[in-house]
Order: C-alpha cells, then sequence, then structure tokens
C-alpha cells in the first residue's frame, strides 16, 4: 500500500489510529480518507505519542484503538484527557483473514486502524480509576493465594521427596498441617529448607487475612450494589466483592442478554440455513467472573430450593455440568434484575 507522508492539511479531517503497545515501544499506523498516512515505532510513553499525534494531524479529528492486555488503561486516559478519541479492543473479537498467516507489531497497527475507520471495532466497557482500584483487594488476595498453593506444594513435594510424607496422603496444608510437621525430627539441611518454606506459607497466610479485613471494610462501606449481591444464596464476601469490582455496574447491562454475553455465559452457535445448533459457552469475557459465578452457584442450589429444583431438572437432561452453568446464568441475571429494581434478593 502507498504511503503517503503526512505534509497536507488535516484540519476538519478524521484520521485513525491502531497502536499495537508492547512494554517498551509503541507501533503504530495512522490512516486518513482511505490510505496510510504515517507508520513510526516509539517508546512507550503516552505523552510523547499524544503530542506526536496532535503535532502531525493538527486540526483533525483523531481516533484511536488498542487491544487490551498487560497496560491496562494508562493510555486510553491520557489520550481521552488530549482529546483524542479511543477505544480498547477484546483481542480475541478482532477478525483475521485466514490467508493471513504473518503476525508483526506493524501488521497488528495497520489491521486495527483500518478496522477502526471502517467502522467494525467495538470497544469494551473501560473503568474509570476508583472502579479499577476498587478490584485491587480482592485481586491481590487472588494472587496471594495462587502463591500460597505453590508454597504449599512445594513443601509437601519436599517430604514426599525425603519419606516424610506417603504418595497417599492428600491433606491440605493448614496451621494444623503445619504444627504436625514442625514436631517431625528432620536433618539439619532439611530442617532449614523446610522452616524457610513453612515461614513463606505463614507469611502469606498472614497476608491473606489483612487483605480479608480489607474486604470486609469495603463491603460495610460498601454501596447498595455490594449489599444486594451479599443477599444472594451463594455468595460470602470474597465472591461478592469480586462480581461487584469487576462488573462495575450493573446498572449499564440493560437486558440479560448483554451480561450474559459479557461473562461469557452465553452458548456458542454454529447455524446454517434453516438449521440452528448451540454449542458450550462462548468463554468471552472474564474468566473469574465465569470462576466465582459457577462456584456460587455450588453453593446456591444448597441454599435455594428453586434454583436447586433446576439445578436437578437441567441435570437429569443434560447433565451437571451444563446444569451448574445454566444456575450461574440464572445468578447474574438475577443480581442484575435486583440492582435494576434496587431490591434485596429472596430466597425460597
Amino acid at each position: 500500500m502507498k504511503l503517503v507522508e503526512p505534509d497536507r492539511d488535516y484540519v476538519g479531517k478524521d484520521v485513525f489510529v491502531g497502536i499495537d503497545v508492547h512494554k517498551k515501544t509503541y507501533a503504530v499506523t495512522a490512516r486518513c480518507e482511505g490510505l496510510v498516512v504515517k507508520k513510526f515505532t516509539q517508546l512507550a510513553d503516552p505523552a510523547q505519542l499524544s503530542q506526536s499525534l496532535l503535532r502531525w494531524f493538527s486540526g483533525a479529528r483523531i481516533a484511536a484503538v488498542y487491544e487490551a492486555g498487560f497496560s491496562g488503561f494508562g493510555l486510553y486516559r491520557h489520550l481521552i484527557a488530549k482529546g483524542i478519541k479511543c477505544l480498547v479492543v477484546n483481542p480475541a473479537s478482532l477478525e483475521v483473514e485466514s490467508n493471513n498467516r504473518v503476525k508483526t507489531d506493524k501488521r497488528d497497527a495497520s489491521r486495527m486502524a483500518e478496522k477502526l475507520e471502517d467502522d467494525k471495532i467495538v470497544g469494551i466497557y473501560v473503568p474509570s480509576l476508583q472502579e479499577e482500584l476498587d478490584r485491587q483487594y480482592q485481586r491481590t488476595r487472588s494472587q496471594l493465594v495462587k502463591s500460597r498453593v505453590r508454597i504449599a506444594n512445594q513443601l509437601k513435594g519436599k517430604l514426599l521427596e525425603f519419606g516424610f510424607l506417603s504418595p497417599t496422603d492428600d491433606q491440605v496444608v493448614s496451621a494444623k498441617f503445619i504444627s504436625k510437621i514442625r514436631r517431625l525430627s528432620f536433618p539439619v539441611e532439611l530442617e532449614f529448607c523446610v522452616s524457610t518454606i513453612i515461614s513463606q506459607w505463614e507469611h502469606l497466610t498472614k497476608l491473606i487475612r489483612e487483605t480479608e479485613r480489607k474486604i470486609k471494610e469495603q463491603i460495610a462501606n460498601g454501596s447498595r450494589q455490594i449489599q444486594i449481591i451479599r443477599s444472594v444464596p451463594g455468595f460470602g464476601d470474597i465472591s461478592t466483592i469480586t462480581i461487584s469490582t469487576e462488573i462495575a455496574s450493573f446498572l449499564r447491562f440493560r437486558n440479560e442478554k448483554t451480561i450474559f454475553s459479557y461473562v461469557g455465559l452465553t452458548p456458542s452457535e454454529h447455524s446454517s440455513g434453516e438449521h440452528r445448533r448451540l454449542g458450550n459457552i462462548s468463554r468471552q469475557g472474564s474468566s473469574r467472573l465465569r470462576h466465582v459465578l459457577t462456584e456460587a452457584a455450588w453453593r446456591a442450589i444448597k441454599q435455594d430450593s428453586s434454583l436447586g429444583e433446576a439445578f436437578f431438572r437441567i441435570a437429569a437432561r443434560r447433565g451437571k455440568k451444563k446444569a451448574i452453568v445454566a444456575i450461574a446464568r440464572k445468578l447474574v441475571g438475577r443480581i442484575r434484575a435486583c440492582v435494576w429494581n434496587d431490591v434485596e434478593f429472596v430466597t425460597t
């Protein structure tokens, strides 16, 4: 494609910018009136990028797009503040030509710019800075729990390696388990290693408890939405704060279909002509939300008779796995309805 140098007047024109974001660099492609007018790579500095775009395309209506990922939404917020429209897109939603097997940073940026110009890109919901901050306690707790599981596996592996634990022993590492291990007599070298691993486990446990106290405070001082979710069967403190902060606001979903799609609980569809076939759930959206909703659903069917009856009715026809997904979908749909109507969930 012919590259046109940006030495013309852009006043009143639309410029579409695709940005392929990496830790250290941005690969950028700009299009105007169906032509590529600028390609460049620069340091991953939002201020430098906005200055360059505003200087090169002075007087233009600039719109930019980049893929959601590790970098978060700092670039989005900066560009918006500088008067540059911006979309953040789910990478899985970008169409890729079947015969295009070449993937480079510049090609990714060009593809995004072209689709933005053709109005074929739908941006994801971008949370406010405060909404992102509200997520940090539960996300940090999740990271700490994963780290503690890894440390626990290291401890059991060390004990198994030297014959202090049976291969059939499936005890969960807990304070009681740790107390039992401390009473064992180890060779001096192994004693040091086991004690070190135990110290790590105990330190992570302390941090998890401190984080959980913060979450309890967050719930106690939380919004009406948090109170409503906490009233739903199957939801404890962690699941409540996860659902509330990850979704941000249930009021932005006008109907059940939109929220089912957002959390990835919509069945995939393979239809042709008069034949309509529904497959497994799409799994788009947050896997964290699906996991929490599914875990809550297993608890809810024991606490709410109508949900329990629905589960066993569906399970008889389609199996327990599909039945629990259906209950998870019911739960998130009912939560949305309760928030919209400002009423707490009534358990039957």
